[in-house]
């Protein structure tokens, strides 16, 4: 198995389009054709995790938090980054990043959360924009079914959980076809008439260079008539923190106390409880501040994230209740959920959960 492979499953799933335009997601270090004996999967690349996958002859690691952030100017030892990178170099063991876009996506980090506390009718909390595309194309009525299906399966008309999606209508489409063509219907300098379908599709950015090449291989026409349009339609299940609502009502400190022994925090850092009982939840693993506004406009009754700097939590303003419950331990099952995914599609080597917490907060 090549690295390449693993790194297209993961970027079909998890689309670095994703990522925030911060992050350093993907291949960090490595040669694509690289020979996979063994991935090990980790929050984040230390020292000791490189260690761990010498150890255990793994020569991929595959981490949420980017171990580059900013370029490197020198490689002499004198940051835990640059040891990194050296080990990695010296033992040929390849680093790959997934991070923001594995945060934006449905199934991604804050989906793995909502699972673990139990959340129902589970939607993103600010969905992003710009990732939609609109594709116009006409072709002649008799040409359509197999027009369609290429389209569609080459991802066009996705929209939400529905497939398939387009829109039709009739109309007549007029040409005349020049010296040094071939038409596929009609003659040469003479005016032409066809009956055809104007169809519509919804295109999500990253199929679109599927979908254009499906377009041309299946069109009947040698000259395809076609529009490619961006819209500012939001992406529903792509995007930042998730909200959802518990099966009934549960005792806020009850609630609280739960969600510390899921999370194994060392301690929940919150703001006063408002009121009894716990039912909608906004959540969102990592540093999340920046989303507390959508989880009060969404109504929350809490908000569950992390990094809340001292003045952040007088925002919550009686509105709802902030938990922080601390970066690593709100981000920890992404790597349970890699390594479900790899497993399930990557049976022939051995895919690895790290031993080690890499937590660099401790409690007293």
């Amino acid at each position: 198995m090549q690295l390449q492979e693993i790194s297209r499953y993961l970027e079909a799933k998890y689309p670095l389009h994703l990522q925030e335009s911060y992050d350093n997601s993907g291949l960090i270090y490595g040669n694509p054709t690289l020979e996979v004996k063994g991935v090990l999967i980790a929050l984040d690349v230390t020292e000791a995790i490189v260690e761990e996958a010498i150890a255990s002859n793994c020569n991929l690691i595959i981490a949420h938090h980017p171990i580059v952030f900013k370029g490197i100017k020198r490689l002499n030892g004198q940051s835990f980054v640059e040891r990194v990178l050296e080990r990695c170099i010296q033992n040929s063991i390849a680093l790959y990043a997934i991070h923001t876009n594995l945060d934006n996506h449905i199934e991604g980090v804050n989906g793995r959360i909502a699972a673990k506390l139990g959340l129902k009718e589970c939607r993103i909390l600010r969905p992003m924009n710009q990732l939609l595309y609109k594709l116009e194309v006409y072709v002649p009525q008799e040409n359509f079914e197999v027009l369609n299906q290429a389209l569609t399966g080459a991802g066009a008309g996705q929209i939400g959980n529905y497939k398939d999606c387009y829109f039709r209508t009739s109309g007549t489409g007029a040409f005349t076809p020049t010296a040094n063509t071939q038409p596929h219907i009609g003659k040469l300098e003479v005016s032409q008439e066809v009956q055809e379908y104007k169809l519509e599709y919804v295109v999500e950015r990253h199929h679109l260079p599927n979908v254009l090449s499906a377009m041309q291989n299946a069109h009947p026409y040698e000259e395809v008539a076609y529009h490619v349009l961006p819209t500012q339609n939001t992406q529903q299940n792509r995007g930042a923190g998730m909200l959802g609502t518990l099966a009934k009502p549960v005792e806020t400190k009850l609630f609280l106390a739960q969600v510390k022994e899921i999370f194994g925090c060392g301690c929940i850092k919150h703001t006063a409880i408002l009121q009894d009982t716990i039912q909608t939840v906004a959540l969102c693993g990592g540093a999340g501040s920046f989303l507390l506004t959508d989880a009060i406009s969404a109504k929350a009754d809490i908000y569950i994230s992390s990094d809340f700097k001292y003045h952040e939590f007088f925002n919550a303003d009686q509105r709802i209740v902030i938990a922080d419950i601390g970066h690593y331990e709100s981000e920890q099952f992404t790597s349970e959920l890699l390594a479900e995914q790899l497993t399930e599609n990557f049976p022939n080597f051995a895919v690895r959960l790290t031993k080690l917490n890499t937590n660099p907060v401790n409690y007293l």
